[in-house]
């Protein structure tokens, strides 16, 4: 995607300096635009858990980074491998909810010759491994498999969100036919945008594709409190590509369901189970009850890098809770700077929970890289069959 007409992706390699991974930085969003340098497995680490990026398909390749970053300060020899199993745990352990974190990792660990079962590390038979690190322990070679890891993860991360987008096109060229060609109106919840991946985005792609394909398209963006994804990131993004949107409270979603002024909701996931149940940002649960009460189509935008083979039940999913202070102070800009203020009584405390599960029987459909699934366990068998002996 575009911003002020330079293309950008959420992550990338520093062109001056291999060593350094770049990154928005979009704790400043979308006030200033901030490029940020990461030359440490830490720095990663920080940046996934202090959400200086976000959304489950670009933390798994940020992860992917991490690794790579970490295979460039890890010691020669044998020690090398359990520095990366340490950088490894470390990513992984950094936000409970994304399956995407373990994806890039063991995505990494695979390339790198080191088991992916990151309980019991071990090596790969040697007809597995790839041929430079066969009959030696080149540190070199394993930071080049790194990297050239972590780049074929974000293209391939590109590629699933364009083929994403293609297939919910389909959804919204069908209600803009019933309704006659007048507008399709679409409800989005947090930021599931082209911010939360590599680019193009996950729930925004076909959204994204039909504004360029004329289509005419309005999208509500739901706030998402406590940290604003959708009223900072989402809009910030519908305005820099210059899609119809506007911006309404959480609560005010259900009624506008109830005026007739929604014709589908379109979400992302942090983590789908093998059967079905959706877990995305909190608040996504309450707007699936209003849609099913309302007789609006409920879809999910499910990349295969987010689905958990090994979860049937949406209750086993790990819900992340964090600080407080993110829901007892809003940030904003104020006279050209950009400030925190405490919006609840100074002592009271605050729950703040990152995520909810919407159970399968209120999701119409998930739209994957593949093909539109019923969610449930045989609709992503049916379109990913490799699974079958997984589950």
């Amino acid at each position: 995607m575009k911003i002020d007409g330079r293309p950008f992706r959420t992550i990338w390699v520093n062109p001056n300096d291999p060593r350094i991974i770049q990154i928005i930085d979009q704790r400043f969003l979308p006030h200033k635009l901030v490029i940020e340098d990461l030359r440490t497995v830490d720095e990663m680490a920080r940046a996934i858990k202090e959400m200086h990026l976000r959304g489950a398909p670009l933390v798994g390749v940020a992860a992917a980074f991490g690794i790579y970053l970490a295979a460039i300060h890890a010691p020669e020899g044998d020690t090398f491998d359990s520095y990366v199993m340490e950088a490894a745990g470390k990513l992984i352990s950094t936000r409970p909810t994304a399956v995407n974190l373990k994806w890039g990792v063991e995505k990494q660990l695979t390339a790198l010759g080191v088991s992916s079962d990151l309980s019991f590390p071990r090596k790969r038979e040697s007809r597995d491994l790839d041929p430079r690190l066969r009959g030696g322990d080149s540190k070199g070679a394993k930071i080049q498999i790194a990297l050239e890891t972590a780049k074929r993860l974000a293209d391939e991360d590109v590629e699933m969100c364009k083929s994403i987008g293609r297939h919910g096109l389909k959804l919204l060229a069908e209600i803009q036919k019933k309704k006659n060609g007048r507008r399709v109106n679409i409800l989005t919840h947090c930021n599931a945008g082209w911010l939360a991946c590599i680019d193009w985005g996950t729930a925004t792609s076909a959204i994204y594709q039909a504004f360029d394909q004329g289509m005419d398209v309005r999208v509500w963006v739901d706030e998402t409190r406590p940290r604003n994804q959708g009223a900072g990131l989402t809009a910030w993004e519908f305005g820099k590509h210059g899609v119809p949107h506007t911006v309404i409270v959480d609560n005010a979603a259900g009624h506008i369901m109830q005026k007739g002024e929604v014709d589908i909701v379109i979400v992302g996931t942090d983590r789908t189970t093998a059967a079905g149940d959706v877990a995305n940002k909190i608040g996504t649960y309450t707007k699936a009850l209003a849609a099913r009460d309302n007789g609006i189509p409920f879809y999910a935008a499910v990349p295969s890098s987010s689905i958990d083979w090994n979860i049937q039940n949406g209750k086993d999913i790990p819900i992340e809770e964090r600080d407080q202070d993110e829901v007892r102070y809003v940030q904003g800009l104020s006279d050209g700077t950009v400030k925190k203020v405490l919006v609840v009584p100074e002592h009271s405390k605050a729950a703040n929970y990152a995520f909810d599960v919407t159970p399968r029987r209120l999701v119409t459909g998930l739209i994957t890289e593949r093909g539109i699934a019923q969610a449930s366990e045989e609709g992503l068998l049916n379109l990913f069959p490799e699974n079958r002996e997984t589950i």
